[in-house]
């Protein structure tokens, strides 16, 4: 490259609070073209957030820059004056993070705190004039009814529209250099392919660079134009991406690429036979569950309005298996899992445990119920007390569900820690210190210690990089076989989906819209939406659904203001007049699982002679 936007040379920072420590950034030199997308991978702890964090001049102690410089177009940014390093940050640099939430004041609405600051980094514009920048780049970034949208507040917004808002806050000021820091991490699949998507559309627009801060190798495949490996805070290899992707140099670039988890070419767990399902009573049934949501109405002062979050849920999980719940942010997932779990109670409908109606329980039965169908949740961090010990966070639901004496509870809790992989010399300590992985073994460690035999798992992988993923998903693997533990997955890694979940359930706003055996929904999809979903999937493979073809774009309609058709005839590329007439309803294909469509077929999704006579035979 002979022109440089941004040099990097021999950056170094270190923990002044543990000065014996290595240093978390060691001696990191590399520079950005203009309009050129770099991609930083590496694993957790490989120093890359805190990369993205020096590059903006945001070290906080105890984190202290030993050494080294950073240029943006000629200008040191280490060493500029507050006035001068507000100004680089609102007109040169962009920065975007994980959790988009934390941008924004919760209590004004979100275009008016994006135009202040752009008042504030071009002095001498107007509100006005403001807000219209503002609602330009809502709709650059294709934000629905944008100019409504600017005046809501935060929480009015979904993950996906949140984190174009966000995509905005650092573009606002013109800048020239956006740094996206794991910001697809938390999303859906649809909605971050559709950020990636929108990222490359704003280079070929407005010629921003980008450096993409990632765990995930397919995530950057196509969007990169160059890779920097990072490992132990150092830059181990860099280089072109499709070079460095299909011939890595160096150990560390092997192993994440080696460790990118594969779909097409992932055998799937077993699934059971039509037989076995008949046959077998299930551990967990849901019938006609329905939740909606009144919620009062912005614009009258006693008004309000209904919010359908989960439409006619209606499926059976059986004992030993695991089944997975996909769909994109939004659609019902979430409440739904509170409705399984009887944390909240559905408006219509039964939720069966062992065939014993939950509805029915008593106060004292309900408390049981705890004991035998636990949770396991989405943040490692938040979700432990960090004032516990880890022997104590375990052991309290022993205390609570069983009659053990002290000695007795700390023993189980040893064998429990032992058997997650957790080194039974931590139950005195605190989780401070402890990675993300780790931490999630306290979570499972605590919801298997009563031993239960369901587990809900909501998004409990989405926090960590795929290396930590591996081992987890081996031990609830090993769980499973030899416990026995039915398993429901909430997940929007269709890669995770793949290797853990034996049964996929597709849901799209509230409703149920597919449901069959994993090798069925990933292999021979029946719903558009599905196939929207599997076309959005990161990954390193050749993918047998195009983009072009399937991927979907913009928000789901409003669930208070749902369509008379189907919720989904609006975004499907190639819906009918009667897909906005009728709503379809959830439908058995015999062998092939149950589908809410009205043309599956005529939507060129399958071809073979034998699927369509299937079809026929039911529809």
């Amino acid at each position: 490259m002979t022109e440089k936007l941004l040099s990097v040379s021999e950056l170094s920072v270190a923990n002044a609070a543990r000065p014996g420590d290595a240093p978390i950034l060691d001696h990191v030199s590399f520079d950005v073209a203009p309009g050129e997308a770099l991609a930083i991978i590496g694993r957790s702890g490989a120093g890359k957030s805190v990369l993205g964090r020096s590059l903006m001049g945001w070290t906080e102690a105890p984190l202290t820059v030993t050494g080294g410089s950073v240029s943006l177009g000629g200008e040191e940014v280490l060493e500029a004056a507050p006035d001068a390093l507000r100004r680089i940050r609102g007109t040169g640099i962009g920065y975007v993070g994980a959790d988009p939430t934390r941008v924004f004041d919760p209590t004004l609405p979100v275009g008016r705190q994006i135009a202040e600051k752009y008042r504030a980094v071009r002095p001498g514009v107007s509100m006005k004039e403001a807000l219209e920048r503002v609602h330009e780049l809502f709709n650059l970034v294709r934000i629905p009814e944008a100019r409504h949208r600017m005046e809501e507040l935060p929480s009015k917004y979904s993950g996906g529209m949140i984190q174009r808002a966000a995509i905005v806050d650092a573009m606002i000021g013109e800048t020239k250099l956006v740094i996206a820091d794991n910001v697809t991490q938390p999303l859906d699949v649809t909605v971050a392919a559709q950020i990636i998507r929108l990222f490359q559309d704003l280079r070929e627009r407005l010629g921003t660079a980008f450096i993409f801060i990632t765990s995930s190798v397919p995530t950057i495949k196509d969007f990169a134009d160059r890779i920097v490996v990072m490992d132990k805070g150092r830059i181990v290899e860099s280089g072109p991406t499709r070079q460095l992707l299909e011939a890595p140099q160096t150990e560390a670039s092997g192993q994440l690429i080696a460790q990118s988890p594969k779909i097409w070419g992932t055998t799937a767990p077993e699934s059971l036979s039509a037989s076995d399902e008949l046959n077998r009573p299930a551990a967990l049934s849901i019938t006609a569950v329905r939740r909606t949501y009144k919620v009062p109405r912005k614009d009258k002062l006693f008004g309000s309005v209904f919010v359908q979050a989960v439409r006619g849920a209606d499926f059976d999980v059986y004992p030993g298996e695991s089944l997975a719940i996909v769909g994109e942010s939004g659609c019902g997932k979430s409440t739904l899992m509170r409705l399984l779990t009887w944390l909240e109670e559905p408006d219509d409908g039964a939720v069966h445990f062992h065939g014993k109606n939950v509805g029915t329980f008593t106060k004292k039965e309900r408390f049981d119920l705890r004991a035998q169908l636990q949770l396991v949740l989405q943040d490692p961090y938040g979700s432990i007390p960090a004032h516990w010990t880890i022997g104590r966070t375990i052991s309290e639901s022993l205390r609570l569900h069983s009659d053990l004496g002290g000695k007795a509870r700390r023993a189980r809790v040893e064998a429990t820690m032992a058997e997650v992989g957790l080194d039974p010399a931590l139950y005195d300590k605190l989780p401070s210190g402890l990675s993300a992985g780790q931490r999630q073994r306290i979570n499972v460690a605590r919801a298997i210690v009563l031993e239960p035999t369901v587990l809900l798992l909501d998004e409990t992988f989405s926090a960590l990089d795929p290396m930590e993923q591996t081992p987890l998903i081996e031990l609830f693997r090993t769980l499973q076989r030899e416990r026995a533990i039915t398993c429901i997955f909430i997940s929007h890694d269709l890669a995770l989906v793949r290797r853990v979940a034996s049964r996929v359930a597709v849901m799209y706003l509230g409703r149920i819209v597919e449901i069959g055996s994993n090798e069925n929904v990933f292999g021979r999809p029946l719903h558009p939406y599905t196939r929207a979903l599997l076309s959005a999937a990161p990954t390193i493979e050749a993918s047998p659904y195009d983009p072009g073809e399937c991927l979907v774009d913009g928000e789901p309609p409003s669930p208070i203001r749902l369509p008379k058709g189907c919720a989904f005839a609006e975004r499907c590329p190639v819906s009918r007049p009667e897909c906005l007439e009728s709503d379809p309803m959830l439908r058995n294909t015999l062998a092939r699982g149950r589908i809410a469509c009205h043309f599956p077929l005529a939507r060129g999704m399958l071809e073979s002679a034998e699927t369509k006579e299937e079809i026929s035979r039911v529809g």
